[in-house]
């Protein structure tokens, strides 16, 4: 090669790399504006002007803070739904603990969160572990006579999701009408031809589309991590169990499947309709044919869906977790697979247990994804400073339920994980329960769940060894990510 022909190579790539930092240094500025948190703000901005070529395409894909195509989808459609609600006049009315009553009562931040109160009348069903939940799921599906919403954040093409599409493949020559909604990063290992034989026997099958709409091309970092499944309006499971044949323990990775879900039946089955009606008109921009029909009551549980992710105006799941514990007076017991949780729901746990609450956390002894799992470590650690906090490891199995419990008065089952993608990235669901003998049964649950773990305590990673420590330390600069 000539030398004119090197310079002017070397001349191009100076031209090019230069382009290149100069997007990044505007890119990093725009980070700090925008990152949630000072501390993301301040690993993207450095890592953007340091290593631009490498930083700035991660930026592209992982940085974003907020759903903004989301956003921008509900209010096109606000006004068709707000027609379709307006007149709408049978919601329940819960009893007198109201923000009139007791402007201190959890429930009512809850509710402003959520946007829907509590309703009264709802029958429950806890439901521990895989076979359970989809015996439960089946045979509420066999019954279905008019509709069946479905949306999963996995379903695999295996021996459980061949069950689930031959049964809604009889539904749909039944003549039910039947929605299926899927995330397709969760599913991106699912085979096309699964979804096409459901959607030629007239299934409506729809992607979440997390990269639809201005802006969100190269954005991966966004999830719909909700599991649910509506019958007929009346009846909605929600909790941490996706389809796949590891979710009944099937696995030889994984092996037994420690989750769990919950079957509602009655009002506030609306807010889990409501939810789902959203999620899809973002997915089609359709505003179906929405059953506004008001449930009939079946039991006497008080319960909220409430629905968070990455388009809400305040970080509604973060601050679920903040307002749970803060209101707790004797426990706050929680079990997730994942523990990262952000400073101000660490702080939250601290001052729960320097006011003498019973607080306890139970998370899985084996790994399924190693950077969250070893970054858990350093967070455990921030709370080793005060006594009291006490920390189960499960060792029956992998442990993917997230499940909470506050007193004897209010428990929560759903699909959010003490993390920064469940706070701030993830779409997910919690139903939240106000009603005396529920907890009681959850109560038993973590009773039973807490003899099949070891109790480690908050200071884990002091007993580590330097090099474990070091992956830890690494791994926890992470988690504005994970």
């Amino acid at each position: 090669m000539e030398s004119t022909d090197i310079h002017f190579m070397v001349g191009l790539i100076s031209i090019v790399y230069t382009c290149v930092q100069i997007v990044a240094i505007y890119t990093a500025v725009m980070a700090v504006r925008d990152t949630r948190t000072p501390q993301g703000s301040v690993a993207w901005a450095i890592s953007l002007v340091t290593f631009p070529l490498i930083s700035l395409p991660l930026y592209w894909v992982f940085g974003r803070r907020k759903f903004n195509g989301y956003v921008e989808a509900m209010r096109t459609g606000e006004k068709q739904f707000r027609e379709m609600v307006r007149n709408r006049h049978d919601l329940p009315r819960v009893r007198a603990l109201s923000a009139r009553h007791r402007p201190d009562a959890p429930r009512c931040s809850f509710e402003t969160m959520a946007g829907i109160p509590f309703m009264a009348g709802n029958e429950l069903e806890l439901l521990v572990d895989g076979e359970a939940t989809f015996e439960s799921i089946f045979r509420s599906i066999e019954a279905a006579e008019r509709y069946i919403l479905i949306q999963f954040f996995i379903v695999r093409a295996d021996g459980l999701g061949a069950r689930l599409r031959d049964l809604l493949l009889r539904k749909a020559a039944q003549g039910v009408q039947i929605k299926f909604l899927y995330d397709e990063i969760g599913c991106n290992d699912t085979p096309a031809l699964f979804w096409r034989s459901m959607i030629e026997a007239g299934i409506e099958v729809q992607p979440f589309n997390t990269t639809k709409g201005r802006g969100n091309r190269f954005q991966l970092n966004f999830r719909n991590h909700r599991k649910i499944v509506i019958v007929d309006g009346h009846t909605a499971f929600v909790g941490g169990l996706n389809v796949g044949d590891e979710y009944l323990g099937l696995s030889k990775k994984t092996g037994p499947w420690r989750d769990t879900h919950l079957r509602i039946t009655g009002p506030a089955v609306l807010g889990v309709r409501l939810s789902f009606t959203k999620d899809w008109y973002w997915a089609t921009r359709e505003l179906y044919d929405l059953d506004l029909s008001m449930p009939k009551t079946k039991g006497k549980a008080e319960v909220l869906t409430l629905a968070t992710g990455p388009a809400d105006d305040l970080e509604s799941c973060s601050l679920m977790f903040i307002r749970a514990i803060n209101a707790s007076k004797k426990r706050f017991w929680i079990a997730s697979p994942y523990y990262v949780p952000d400073s101000a729901v660490t702080k939250a746990l601290q001052l729960a247990a320097m006011r003498g609450v019973d607080v306890r956390i139970m998370l899985p002894r084996k790994a399924d994804h190693l950077l969250v799992y070893l970054a858990g470590y350093s967070s455990l650690h921030d709370l080793s400073s005060v006594p009291g906090i006490r920390v189960y490891r499960y060792t029956k199995g992998f442990l993917h339920e997230k499940v909470f419990l506050v007193d004897d008065e209010l428990a929560a089952v759903g699909t959010a994980n003490l993390d920064n993608r469940s706070f701030r990235l993830n779409f997910e669901m919690t139903i939240m329960v106000e009603d005396r003998a529920f907890c009681a049964q959850v109560e038993q649950m973590f009773l039973t769940d807490f003899k099949g773990c070891v109790e480690t305590g908050t200071d884990e990673y002091a007993r580590k060894s330097v090099p474990y420590q070091t992956a830890v330390k690494f791994a926890r600069l992470l988690s504005p990510i994970l």
